[in-house]
Protein backbone atom coordinates (compact mmCIF):
# COMPACT_ATOMS: atom_id res chain seq x y z
CA UNK A 1 0.00 0.00 0.00
CA UNK A 2 2.88 2.34 1.01
CA UNK A 3 5.03 1.65 -2.00
CA UNK A 4 1.97 1.97 -4.19
CA UNK A 5 1.10 5.34 -2.66
CA UNK A 6 4.52 6.69 -3.28
CA UNK A 7 4.47 5.54 -6.86
CA UNK A 8 0.95 7.08 -7.62
CA UNK A 9 1.43 10.51 -5.99
CA UNK A 10 2.27 12.43 -9.21
CA UNK A 11 -0.67 10.78 -11.01
CA UNK A 12 -3.10 11.77 -8.22
CA UNK A 13 -1.84 15.35 -8.39
CA UNK A 14 -2.46 15.47 -12.12
CA UNK A 15 -5.99 14.05 -11.61
CA UNK A 16 -6.80 16.72 -9.00
CA UNK A 17 -5.75 19.49 -11.40
CA UNK A 18 -7.93 18.04 -14.18
CA UNK A 19 -10.95 17.80 -11.86
CA UNK A 20 -10.45 21.41 -10.69
CA UNK A 21 -10.21 22.67 -14.29
CA UNK A 22 -13.37 20.73 -15.20
CA UNK A 23 -15.28 22.29 -12.31
CA UNK A 24 -14.15 25.81 -13.27
CA UNK A 25 -15.33 25.31 -16.84
CA UNK A 26 -18.52 23.34 -16.29
CA UNK A 27 -20.04 24.87 -13.18
CA UNK A 28 -20.40 28.46 -14.53
CA UNK A 29 -21.97 27.07 -17.68
CA UNK A 30 -24.38 25.11 -15.61
CA UNK A 31 -25.18 28.26 -13.63
CA UNK A 32 -25.79 30.17 -16.83
CA UNK A 33 -28.04 27.45 -18.09
CA UNK A 34 -29.98 27.59 -14.87
CA UNK A 35 -30.20 31.39 -15.14
CA UNK A 36 -31.30 31.12 -18.79
CA UNK A 37 -33.86 28.56 -17.83
CA UNK A 38 -35.06 30.86 -15.03
CA UNK A 39 -35.43 33.86 -17.41
CA UNK A 40 -37.35 31.73 -19.89
CA UNK A 41 -39.66 30.53 -17.17
CA UNK A 42 -40.23 34.08 -15.87
CA UNK A 43 -40.89 35.34 -19.39
CA UNK A 44 -43.41 32.57 -20.05
CA UNK A 45 -45.17 33.14 -16.75
CA UNK A 46 -45.21 36.91 -17.20
CA UNK A 47 -46.53 36.56 -20.75
CA UNK A 48 -49.29 34.26 -19.51
CA UNK A 49 -50.25 36.76 -16.80
CA UNK A 50 -50.21 39.62 -19.31
CA UNK A 51 -52.38 37.74 -21.80
CA UNK A 52 -54.93 37.07 -19.07
CA UNK A 53 -55.07 40.74 -18.09
CA UNK A 54 -53.18 40.38 -14.79
CA UNK A 55 -51.05 43.52 -15.27
CA UNK A 56 -49.75 43.68 -11.71
CA UNK A 57 -48.65 40.03 -11.75
CA UNK A 58 -47.02 40.43 -15.18
CA UNK A 59 -45.09 43.48 -13.97
CA UNK A 60 -43.81 41.61 -10.89
CA UNK A 61 -42.79 38.50 -12.80
CA UNK A 62 -40.91 40.51 -15.44
CA UNK A 63 -39.02 42.58 -12.87
CA UNK A 64 -35.48 41.34 -12.42
CA UNK A 65 -31.79 42.26 -12.31
CA UNK A 66 -30.42 45.01 -14.53
CA UNK A 67 -28.86 42.48 -16.87
CA UNK A 68 -32.04 40.55 -17.58
CA UNK A 69 -33.03 39.98 -21.24
CA UNK A 70 -34.58 42.87 -23.15
CA UNK A 71 -37.77 40.84 -23.75
CA UNK A 72 -38.52 40.94 -20.02
CA UNK A 73 -38.02 44.73 -19.99
CA UNK A 74 -40.39 45.01 -22.94
CA UNK A 75 -43.10 42.93 -21.27
CA UNK A 76 -42.68 44.84 -18.01
CA UNK A 77 -43.04 48.14 -19.86
CA UNK A 78 -46.24 46.93 -21.51
CA UNK A 79 -47.72 45.78 -18.19
CA UNK A 80 -46.88 49.06 -16.44
CA UNK A 81 -48.33 51.02 -19.35
CA UNK A 82 -51.62 49.13 -18.97
CA UNK A 83 -51.60 50.27 -15.33
CA UNK A 84 -50.89 53.85 -16.58
CA UNK A 85 -47.68 53.99 -14.57
CA UNK A 86 -46.03 56.02 -17.31
CA UNK A 87 -42.71 56.90 -15.68
CA UNK A 88 -41.99 53.32 -14.59
CA UNK A 89 -43.06 52.02 -17.99
CA UNK A 90 -40.73 54.53 -19.71
CA UNK A 91 -37.81 53.32 -17.56
CA UNK A 92 -38.46 49.70 -18.54
CA UNK A 93 -38.67 50.46 -22.27
CA UNK A 94 -35.58 52.69 -22.10
CA UNK A 95 -33.60 49.90 -20.37
CA UNK A 96 -34.66 47.38 -23.00
CA UNK A 97 -33.82 49.78 -25.84
CA UNK A 98 -30.25 50.16 -24.56
CA UNK A 99 -29.85 46.37 -24.65
CA UNK A 100 -31.37 46.01 -28.11
CA UNK A 101 -30.63 49.19 -30.06
CA UNK A 102 -31.75 47.72 -33.39
CA UNK A 103 -35.21 46.73 -32.13
CA UNK A 104 -37.73 49.46 -33.12
CA UNK A 105 -40.48 48.14 -30.80
CA UNK A 106 -39.05 49.93 -27.78
CA UNK A 107 -39.05 53.29 -29.60
CA UNK A 108 -42.65 52.80 -30.74
CA UNK A 109 -43.78 52.08 -27.18
CA UNK A 110 -41.81 55.05 -25.85
CA UNK A 111 -43.65 57.17 -28.43
CA UNK A 112 -46.93 55.87 -27.02
CA UNK A 113 -45.97 57.06 -23.54
CA UNK A 114 -44.94 60.46 -24.93
CA UNK A 115 -48.32 60.69 -26.65
CA UNK A 116 -50.17 59.85 -23.42
CA UNK A 117 -48.25 62.62 -21.68
CA UNK A 118 -49.05 65.11 -24.51
CA UNK A 119 -45.43 65.37 -25.62
CA UNK A 120 -46.10 65.13 -29.34
CA UNK A 121 -42.60 66.33 -30.30
CA UNK A 122 -40.90 63.50 -28.37
CA UNK A 123 -43.42 60.99 -29.75
CA UNK A 124 -42.60 62.02 -33.32
CA UNK A 125 -38.85 61.79 -32.67
CA UNK A 126 -39.17 58.23 -31.34
CA UNK A 127 -41.42 57.13 -34.20
CA UNK A 128 -39.08 58.59 -36.81
CA UNK A 129 -36.17 56.81 -35.11
CA UNK A 130 -38.13 53.54 -35.24
CA UNK A 131 -38.78 53.97 -38.96
CA UNK A 132 -35.09 54.69 -39.56
CA UNK A 133 -34.33 51.31 -37.96
CA UNK A 134 -36.36 49.71 -40.73
CA UNK A 135 -39.66 49.24 -38.97
CA UNK A 136 -42.44 48.53 -41.47
CA UNK A 137 -45.05 48.16 -38.75
CA UNK A 138 -48.40 49.54 -39.90
CA UNK A 139 -49.04 50.74 -36.37
CA UNK A 140 -45.95 53.01 -36.45
CA UNK A 141 -47.01 54.60 -39.76
CA UNK A 142 -50.58 55.03 -38.57
CA UNK A 143 -49.47 56.45 -35.22
CA UNK A 144 -47.12 59.00 -36.81
CA UNK A 145 -49.72 60.07 -39.37
CA UNK A 146 -52.31 60.49 -36.61
CA UNK A 147 -50.05 62.81 -34.60
CA UNK A 148 -49.48 65.06 -37.62
CA UNK A 149 -53.20 64.97 -38.34
CA UNK A 150 -54.03 66.10 -34.80
CA UNK A 151 -51.53 68.96 -35.18
CA UNK A 152 -53.26 70.15 -38.34
CA UNK A 153 -50.41 69.14 -40.67
CA UNK A 154 -52.45 67.23 -43.25
CA UNK A 155 -49.67 66.95 -45.83
CA UNK A 156 -47.33 65.26 -43.33
CA UNK A 157 -50.14 63.00 -42.11
CA UNK A 158 -50.82 61.85 -45.66
CA UNK A 159 -47.14 61.07 -46.22
CA UNK A 160 -47.25 58.34 -43.55
CA UNK A 161 -50.86 57.27 -43.91
CA UNK A 162 -50.41 56.67 -47.63
CA UNK A 163 -47.75 54.05 -46.81
CA UNK A 164 -50.51 51.87 -45.32
CA UNK A 165 -53.19 52.67 -47.92
CA UNK A 166 -54.92 55.25 -45.74
CA UNK A 167 -57.02 57.46 -45.49
CA UNK A 168 -59.73 55.96 -47.66
CA UNK A 169 -62.54 58.41 -48.33
CA UNK A 170 -66.19 57.67 -47.70
CA UNK A 171 -67.49 61.01 -48.95
CA UNK A 172 -66.22 64.29 -50.46
CA UNK A 173 -68.13 67.56 -49.96
CA UNK A 174 -67.51 71.26 -50.66
CA UNK A 175 -68.59 73.89 -48.15
CA UNK A 176 -70.07 76.35 -48.66
CA UNK A 177 -71.43 75.23 -52.04
CA UNK A 178 -69.61 77.40 -54.60
CA UNK A 179 -71.20 79.22 -57.51
CA UNK A 180 -68.48 78.00 -59.87
CA UNK A 181 -69.68 75.74 -62.67
CA UNK A 182 -69.99 72.21 -61.30
CA UNK A 183 -68.01 70.64 -64.16
CA UNK A 184 -65.06 72.98 -63.62
CA UNK A 185 -65.10 72.33 -59.88
CA UNK A 186 -65.17 68.55 -60.23
CA UNK A 187 -62.30 68.67 -62.72
CA UNK A 188 -60.27 70.77 -60.30
CA UNK A 189 -60.63 68.31 -57.40
CA UNK A 190 -58.16 65.46 -57.89
CA UNK A 191 -59.62 63.07 -55.31
CA UNK A 192 -62.97 61.37 -54.76
CA UNK A 193 -64.59 58.58 -52.77
CA UNK A 194 -63.82 55.71 -52.32
CA UNK A 195 -60.23 56.57 -53.27
CA UNK A 196 -57.31 56.99 -50.87
CA UNK A 197 -56.50 60.68 -50.46
CA UNK A 198 -52.84 61.02 -51.45
CA UNK A 199 -50.43 63.87 -50.87
CA UNK A 200 -50.03 64.43 -54.62
CA UNK A 201 -53.81 64.61 -55.08
CA UNK A 202 -54.02 67.22 -52.32
CA UNK A 203 -51.25 69.37 -53.85
CA UNK A 204 -52.65 69.02 -57.36
CA UNK A 205 -56.08 70.12 -56.16
CA UNK A 206 -54.57 73.19 -54.53
CA UNK A 207 -52.66 74.07 -57.70
CA UNK A 208 -55.74 73.72 -59.91
CA UNK A 209 -57.93 75.78 -57.59
CA UNK A 210 -55.29 78.51 -57.50
CA UNK A 211 -55.07 78.41 -61.28
CA UNK A 212 -58.80 79.10 -61.55
CA UNK A 213 -58.21 82.41 -59.79
CA UNK A 214 -61.57 82.58 -58.02
CA UNK A 215 -60.64 81.16 -54.59
CA UNK A 216 -58.74 83.34 -52.13
CA UNK A 217 -57.92 80.33 -49.96
CA UNK A 218 -58.86 76.69 -49.45
CA UNK A 219 -58.68 74.10 -46.67
CA UNK A 220 -59.27 70.35 -46.67
CA UNK A 221 -60.79 68.93 -43.50
CA UNK A 222 -60.83 65.18 -42.78
CA UNK A 223 -63.33 63.69 -40.33
CA UNK A 224 -63.02 60.05 -39.19
CA UNK A 225 -66.03 57.93 -40.18
CA UNK A 226 -65.38 54.46 -38.82
CA UNK A 227 -62.53 52.93 -40.81
CA UNK A 228 -62.89 55.65 -43.47
CA UNK A 229 -62.85 59.45 -43.59
CA UNK A 230 -65.14 62.19 -44.84
CA UNK A 231 -63.32 64.98 -46.72
CA UNK A 232 -64.73 68.51 -46.69
CA UNK A 233 -63.18 71.13 -48.95
CA UNK A 234 -63.70 74.60 -47.45
CA UNK A 235 -63.43 77.28 -50.13
CA UNK A 236 -63.53 81.08 -49.95
CA UNK A 237 -64.90 82.00 -53.37
CA UNK A 238 -64.62 85.40 -54.99
CA UNK A 239 -67.66 86.38 -57.01
CA UNK A 240 -68.18 89.75 -58.60
CA UNK A 241 -66.16 92.27 -56.56
CA UNK A 242 -64.87 89.68 -54.06
CA UNK A 243 -65.83 87.34 -51.21
CA UNK A 244 -68.16 90.02 -49.87
CA UNK A 245 -69.11 93.62 -50.55
CA UNK A 246 -66.85 94.83 -47.73
CA UNK A 247 -63.90 92.87 -49.10
CA UNK A 248 -64.63 94.20 -52.59
CA UNK A 249 -64.58 97.79 -51.35
CA UNK A 250 -61.33 97.23 -49.45
CA UNK A 251 -59.66 95.61 -52.46
CA UNK A 252 -60.88 98.33 -54.84
CA UNK A 253 -59.69 101.27 -52.75
CA UNK A 254 -56.65 99.73 -51.04
CA UNK A 255 -54.33 101.71 -53.30
CA UNK A 256 -55.98 105.12 -52.88
CA UNK A 257 -53.16 106.40 -50.60
CA UNK A 258 -50.83 106.14 -53.60
CA UNK A 259 -53.39 107.24 -56.24
CA UNK A 260 -54.41 103.77 -57.42
CA UNK A 261 -57.59 101.72 -57.60
CA UNK A 262 -57.96 98.02 -58.45
CA UNK A 263 -61.25 97.32 -60.28
CA UNK A 264 -61.72 93.54 -60.31
CA UNK A 265 -64.57 91.23 -61.29
CA UNK A 266 -64.33 87.50 -60.58
CA UNK A 267 -66.11 84.37 -61.75
CA UNK A 268 -68.07 85.99 -64.55
CA UNK A 269 -71.07 83.78 -65.48
CA UNK A 270 -69.72 81.24 -62.94
CA UNK A 271 -67.08 80.11 -65.47
CA UNK A 272 -63.94 81.33 -63.64
CA UNK A 273 -63.60 84.21 -66.10
CA UNK A 274 -61.83 87.02 -64.24
CA UNK A 275 -61.19 90.64 -65.12
CA UNK A 276 -58.47 92.37 -63.09
CA UNK A 277 -57.18 95.87 -63.63
CA UNK A 278 -55.21 98.75 -62.19
CA UNK A 279 -55.74 102.47 -62.69
CA UNK A 280 -53.14 104.91 -61.36
CA UNK A 281 -53.47 108.67 -61.69
CA UNK A 282 -50.18 109.62 -60.03
CA UNK A 283 -48.87 112.53 -62.13
CA UNK A 284 -45.32 111.07 -62.09
CA UNK A 285 -46.22 107.52 -63.10
CA UNK A 286 -49.63 107.10 -64.65
CA UNK A 287 -50.61 103.56 -65.52
CA UNK A 288 -53.58 101.57 -66.83
CA UNK A 289 -53.44 97.79 -66.77
CA UNK A 290 -56.08 95.18 -67.53
CA UNK A 291 -56.14 91.40 -67.82
CA UNK A 292 -58.88 88.98 -68.83
CA UNK A 293 -58.31 85.33 -67.99
CA UNK A 294 -60.33 82.16 -68.53
CA UNK A 295 -59.87 78.38 -68.27
CA UNK A 296 -58.91 76.96 -71.65
CA UNK A 297 -61.44 74.41 -72.96
CA UNK A 298 -63.02 74.22 -69.48
CA UNK A 299 -59.83 72.70 -68.12
CA UNK A 300 -58.86 74.07 -64.68
CA UNK A 301 -55.23 73.07 -65.35
CA UNK A 302 -54.96 75.41 -68.37
CA UNK A 303 -55.54 79.13 -68.08
CA UNK A 304 -55.35 81.68 -70.88
CA UNK A 305 -54.80 85.37 -70.14
CA UNK A 306 -54.83 88.40 -72.41
CA UNK A 307 -53.59 91.73 -71.11
CA UNK A 308 -52.61 95.30 -71.94
CA UNK A 309 -50.37 97.70 -70.04
CA UNK A 310 -50.14 101.45 -70.78
CA UNK A 311 -47.74 103.74 -68.88
CA UNK A 312 -46.78 107.39 -68.87
CA UNK A 313 -43.86 107.80 -66.46
CA UNK A 314 -41.34 110.42 -65.45
CA UNK A 315 -37.82 109.21 -64.62
CA UNK A 316 -34.96 110.78 -62.69
CA UNK A 317 -31.70 109.04 -63.57
CA UNK A 318 -29.37 111.67 -62.18
CA UNK A 319 -27.87 109.24 -59.62
CA UNK A 320 -28.08 105.97 -61.57
CA UNK A 321 -27.06 106.80 -65.17
CA UNK A 322 -23.38 107.55 -65.73
CA UNK A 323 -23.39 108.25 -69.46
CA UNK A 324 -23.71 111.98 -69.91
CA UNK A 325 -22.39 115.30 -68.69
CA UNK A 326 -25.95 116.59 -68.26
CA UNK A 327 -28.01 114.72 -65.63
CA UNK A 328 -31.04 112.87 -66.99
CA UNK A 329 -33.48 114.12 -64.37
CA UNK A 330 -36.72 114.79 -66.27
CA UNK A 331 -37.04 111.90 -68.71
CA UNK A 332 -40.53 110.96 -69.85
CA UNK A 333 -41.23 107.36 -70.93
CA UNK A 334 -44.44 106.31 -72.65
CA UNK A 335 -44.95 102.62 -73.11
CA UNK A 336 -47.82 100.49 -74.37
CA UNK A 337 -47.72 96.69 -74.31
CA UNK A 338 -50.14 93.90 -75.03
CA UNK A 339 -49.75 90.17 -74.80
CA UNK A 340 -51.14 86.73 -74.21
CA UNK A 341 -50.05 84.08 -71.71
CA UNK A 342 -50.92 80.42 -71.15
CA UNK A 343 -50.39 78.96 -67.68
CA UNK A 344 -50.50 75.19 -67.24
CA UNK A 345 -50.54 72.95 -64.15
CA UNK A 346 -48.78 69.74 -65.21
CA UNK A 347 -48.90 67.86 -61.91
CA UNK A 348 -48.56 68.40 -58.18
CA UNK A 349 -44.98 69.70 -58.51
CA UNK A 350 -44.68 71.16 -62.02
CA UNK A 351 -46.26 74.21 -63.64
CA UNK A 352 -45.23 76.12 -66.73
CA UNK A 353 -46.19 79.29 -68.58
CA UNK A 354 -45.58 80.59 -72.04
CA UNK A 355 -46.56 83.78 -73.79
CA UNK A 356 -45.75 86.57 -76.20
CA UNK A 357 -45.77 90.35 -75.93
CA UNK A 358 -45.61 93.30 -78.28
CA UNK A 359 -44.41 96.59 -76.74
CA UNK A 360 -43.88 100.10 -78.05
CA UNK A 361 -42.06 102.88 -76.19
CA UNK A 362 -41.07 106.49 -76.79
CA UNK A 363 -38.82 108.88 -74.84
CA UNK A 364 -39.21 112.63 -74.29
CA UNK A 365 -37.27 115.39 -72.51
CA UNK A 366 -34.00 113.58 -73.18
CA UNK A 367 -30.93 115.85 -72.89
CA UNK A 368 -28.21 115.67 -75.51
CA UNK A 369 -26.35 112.36 -75.35
CA UNK A 370 -23.39 111.97 -77.70
CA UNK A 371 -22.41 108.37 -76.94
CA UNK A 372 -23.86 105.82 -79.36
CA UNK A 373 -23.90 103.19 -76.59
CA UNK A 374 -25.87 105.50 -74.29
CA UNK A 375 -28.38 106.32 -77.02
CA UNK A 376 -29.42 102.65 -77.34
CA UNK A 377 -31.11 102.80 -73.93
CA UNK A 378 -33.33 105.72 -75.02
CA UNK A 379 -34.35 104.63 -78.53
CA UNK A 380 -37.98 104.86 -79.60
CA UNK A 381 -38.85 101.37 -80.84
CA UNK A 382 -41.29 98.50 -81.00
CA UNK A 383 -40.29 95.08 -79.71
CA UNK A 384 -41.59 91.53 -79.77
CA UNK A 385 -40.74 88.94 -77.11
CA UNK A 386 -41.59 85.29 -76.43
CA UNK A 387 -41.01 83.62 -73.08
CA UNK A 388 -41.19 80.24 -71.43
CA UNK A 389 -41.29 79.85 -67.66
CA UNK A 390 -41.19 76.70 -65.51
CA UNK A 391 -41.86 76.33 -61.80
CA UNK A 392 -40.86 73.23 -59.86
CA UNK A 393 -41.23 72.14 -56.25
CA UNK A 394 -37.72 70.83 -55.56
CA UNK A 395 -38.13 69.71 -51.97
CA UNK A 396 -41.03 69.27 -49.59
CA UNK A 397 -40.42 68.18 -46.00
CA UNK A 398 -43.93 68.37 -44.55
CA UNK A 399 -42.81 67.00 -41.16
CA UNK A 400 -40.76 70.19 -40.68
CA UNK A 401 -43.09 72.35 -42.82
CA UNK A 402 -40.25 73.25 -45.14
CA UNK A 403 -40.45 73.76 -48.90
CA UNK A 404 -37.91 74.67 -51.55
CA UNK A 405 -39.25 75.86 -54.91
CA UNK A 406 -37.42 76.81 -58.08
CA UNK A 407 -38.36 78.95 -61.05
CA UNK A 408 -36.60 79.47 -64.37
CA UNK A 409 -37.53 81.72 -67.27
CA UNK A 410 -36.11 82.18 -70.73
CA UNK A 411 -37.07 85.11 -72.94
CA UNK A 412 -36.19 85.75 -76.58
CA UNK A 413 -37.10 88.84 -78.52
CA UNK A 414 -36.21 91.49 -81.01
CA UNK A 415 -36.40 95.26 -80.85
CA UNK A 416 -37.05 96.77 -84.25
CA UNK A 417 -34.54 99.61 -84.31
CA UNK A 418 -31.24 100.03 -86.13
CA UNK A 419 -29.06 100.16 -83.02
CA UNK A 420 -30.87 97.46 -81.03
CA UNK A 421 -31.92 94.11 -82.53
CA UNK A 422 -32.19 90.64 -81.00
CA UNK A 423 -31.96 90.08 -77.25
CA UNK A 424 -32.35 87.26 -74.75
CA UNK A 425 -32.99 87.12 -71.03
CA UNK A 426 -32.57 84.33 -68.49
CA UNK A 427 -33.87 84.48 -64.94
CA UNK A 428 -33.93 81.99 -62.10
CA UNK A 429 -34.88 81.83 -58.45
CA UNK A 430 -34.86 79.56 -55.40
CA UNK A 431 -37.48 80.15 -52.73
CA UNK A 432 -37.13 78.48 -49.30
CA UNK A 433 -40.11 78.68 -46.96
CA UNK A 434 -40.14 77.39 -43.38
CA UNK A 435 -42.81 77.34 -40.68
CA UNK A 436 -40.90 76.26 -37.54
CA UNK A 437 -43.93 75.66 -35.33
CA UNK A 438 -45.87 72.40 -35.51
CA UNK A 439 -49.01 74.38 -36.41
CA UNK A 440 -49.88 77.96 -37.28
CA UNK A 441 -47.62 80.46 -39.05
CA UNK A 442 -45.83 82.11 -36.12
CA UNK A 443 -42.16 82.91 -36.87
CA UNK A 444 -42.68 82.25 -40.57
CA UNK A 445 -39.33 82.45 -42.35
CA UNK A 446 -38.54 82.91 -46.04
CA UNK A 447 -35.31 83.13 -48.02
CA UNK A 448 -35.28 83.90 -51.72
CA UNK A 449 -32.29 83.87 -54.08
CA UNK A 450 -32.70 85.34 -57.54
CA UNK A 451 -30.42 86.05 -60.49
CA UNK A 452 -30.87 87.22 -64.06
CA UNK A 453 -29.01 88.41 -67.12
CA UNK A 454 -29.84 89.98 -70.47
CA UNK A 455 -27.70 89.67 -73.58
CA UNK A 456 -28.03 92.13 -76.43
CA UNK A 457 -29.00 95.79 -76.41
CA UNK A 458 -32.33 96.72 -74.84
CA UNK A 459 -34.10 100.02 -74.06
CA UNK A 460 -34.36 101.48 -70.57
CA UNK A 461 -37.70 99.86 -69.70
CA UNK A 462 -36.21 96.36 -70.20
CA UNK A 463 -33.47 96.84 -67.58
CA UNK A 464 -33.63 95.18 -64.17
CA UNK A 465 -33.96 97.36 -61.08
CA UNK A 466 -33.07 96.63 -57.42
CA UNK A 467 -35.26 98.68 -55.11
CA UNK A 468 -38.74 99.07 -53.63
CA UNK A 469 -41.11 100.33 -56.29
CA UNK A 470 -44.71 99.41 -57.07
CA UNK A 471 -44.04 98.11 -60.59
CA UNK A 472 -40.90 96.18 -59.61
CA UNK A 473 -40.61 92.80 -57.87
CA UNK A 474 -36.82 92.85 -57.24
CA UNK A 475 -36.99 94.49 -53.85
CA UNK A 476 -33.89 95.76 -52.11
CA UNK A 477 -35.76 97.25 -49.18
CA UNK A 478 -33.25 99.92 -48.17
CA UNK A 479 -33.22 101.45 -51.65
CA UNK A 480 -36.12 103.57 -52.85
CA UNK A 481 -37.10 103.03 -56.48
CA UNK A 482 -38.36 106.59 -56.85
CA UNK A 483 -37.10 110.07 -56.10
CA UNK A 484 -39.70 112.79 -55.77
CA UNK A 485 -42.19 110.29 -57.14
CA UNK A 486 -40.11 109.70 -60.29
CA UNK A 487 -38.70 106.32 -61.20
CA UNK A 488 -35.01 105.57 -61.72
CA UNK A 489 -33.63 106.16 -58.23
CA UNK A 490 -32.66 102.51 -57.65
CA UNK A 491 -29.67 100.84 -59.38
CA UNK A 492 -30.41 99.47 -62.89
CA UNK A 493 -28.60 97.07 -65.19
CA UNK A 494 -28.69 93.94 -67.33
CA UNK A 495 -27.28 91.49 -64.76
CA UNK A 496 -28.29 91.09 -61.15
CA UNK A 497 -28.03 88.85 -58.10
CA UNK A 498 -30.39 89.31 -55.16
CA UNK A 499 -30.98 87.58 -51.82
CA UNK A 500 -33.93 88.42 -49.55
CA UNK A 501 -34.42 87.00 -46.06
CA UNK A 502 -37.26 87.79 -43.66
CA UNK A 503 -39.05 86.43 -40.61
CA UNK A 504 -42.59 87.29 -39.51
CA UNK A 505 -43.81 87.11 -35.93
CA UNK A 506 -47.55 87.15 -35.21
CA UNK A 507 -48.25 90.01 -32.81
CA UNK A 508 -52.03 90.39 -33.02
CA UNK A 509 -55.01 88.70 -34.62
CA UNK A 510 -58.79 88.92 -34.50
CA UNK A 511 -61.60 88.07 -36.86
CA UNK A 512 -60.95 91.06 -39.12
CA UNK A 513 -57.19 91.42 -39.47
CA UNK A 514 -53.84 89.90 -38.54
CA UNK A 515 -50.66 91.82 -37.74
CA UNK A 516 -47.17 90.41 -38.31
CA UNK A 517 -43.87 92.08 -37.51
CA UNK A 518 -40.30 91.05 -38.19
CA UNK A 519 -36.81 91.93 -39.44
CA UNK A 520 -35.37 91.47 -42.91
CA UNK A 521 -31.95 91.41 -44.55
CA UNK A 522 -31.35 91.99 -48.28
CA UNK A 523 -28.16 91.90 -50.30
CA UNK A 524 -27.51 92.15 -54.00
CA UNK A 525 -25.55 93.57 -56.86
CA UNK A 526 -26.53 94.80 -60.33
CA UNK A 527 -24.20 95.55 -63.24
CA UNK A 528 -24.27 96.48 -66.91
CA UNK A 529 -21.66 95.69 -69.55
CA UNK A 530 -21.84 99.26 -70.85
CA UNK A 531 -20.64 100.68 -67.56
CA UNK A 532 -23.43 103.28 -67.77
CA UNK A 533 -25.60 101.61 -65.12
CA UNK A 534 -25.04 99.39 -62.13
CA UNK A 535 -24.48 99.40 -58.38
CA UNK A 536 -20.62 99.34 -58.57
CA UNK A 537 -20.47 97.27 -55.34
CA UNK A 538 -22.45 94.86 -53.20
CA UNK A 539 -25.45 96.43 -51.54
CA UNK A 540 -26.65 95.53 -48.02
CA UNK A 541 -30.01 96.58 -46.58
CA UNK A 542 -31.73 95.72 -43.32
CA UNK A 543 -34.73 96.88 -41.36
CA UNK A 544 -38.18 95.80 -40.22
CA UNK A 545 -41.54 95.32 -41.86
CA UNK A 546 -45.11 95.07 -40.67
CA UNK A 547 -47.76 93.10 -42.56
CA UNK A 548 -51.45 93.72 -41.88
CA UNK A 549 -53.74 91.12 -43.43
CA UNK A 550 -57.31 92.45 -43.78
CA UNK A 551 -60.22 89.99 -44.11
CA UNK A 552 -57.83 87.34 -45.39
CA UNK A 553 -57.53 88.98 -48.82
CA UNK A 554 -55.56 92.26 -48.89
CA UNK A 555 -52.21 92.64 -47.13
CA UNK A 556 -50.85 96.11 -46.33
CA UNK A 557 -47.03 96.06 -46.08
CA UNK A 558 -45.22 98.79 -44.11
CA UNK A 559 -41.42 98.87 -44.47
CA UNK A 560 -38.61 100.68 -42.74
CA UNK A 561 -35.31 99.91 -44.47
CA UNK A 562 -31.77 101.18 -44.15
CA UNK A 563 -29.00 101.13 -46.74
CA UNK A 564 -26.00 99.94 -44.70
CA UNK A 565 -23.48 101.29 -47.22
CA UNK A 566 -25.05 104.61 -48.10
CA UNK A 567 -26.68 105.28 -44.74
CA UNK A 568 -30.03 106.20 -46.31
CA UNK A 569 -33.40 105.27 -44.81
CA UNK A 570 -36.55 104.20 -46.67
CA UNK A 571 -40.13 104.30 -45.40
CA UNK A 572 -42.48 102.54 -47.80
CA UNK A 573 -45.98 101.12 -47.87
CA UNK A 574 -47.98 99.13 -50.39
CA UNK A 575 -50.99 96.84 -50.66
CA UNK A 576 -50.66 93.27 -51.95
CA UNK A 577 -53.67 91.39 -53.35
Amino acid sequence: MGSCAKVDAPRRARCCKLILLFLLLVLPSAGSAQQFSSDDARLAAAQKAFDSGQWEEAAKLSQGPQGQPAELDFLRGLALARKQQWNESRQAFAAGHLKSLSDPRFLVELAGIDYKQNDFSAAKRNLHAALRLGSRDNYAFDFLGTIYFLQGNLEAALKYWNAIDKPRLRNVAVQPPPRLDETLLHRAIAFNAPQVLTGDALLLTRARLENLGVFSHERVELTPAGEHFDATLHLAERNGWGDSKLEGVIALFSGVPYATVYPEIYNIRHRAVNLTSLLRWDSQKRRAFGALSTPLFDNPSRRLQMYFDARNENWNLSNTFFGGSTPVSDLNLRRFAGGVELHSVTNARWTWSTGAEVASRSFRNLPGISSAVAKTFFTDATSFAYWLRAERSLLRVPEHRFTLDAEAEGRLGRTFAENLGAFGTARGSLDAHWLPRASGDDYEMRTRVRAGATVGNVPLDELFQLGVERDNDLWLRGHAGTSGGRKGAAPLGRRYFLVNWEIDKNVYSNGLFTVKLGPFLDTGKITDASGLFGSREWLWDTGAQCKVRVLGSVTVVLIYGRDLRGGHNVVYSTAVH
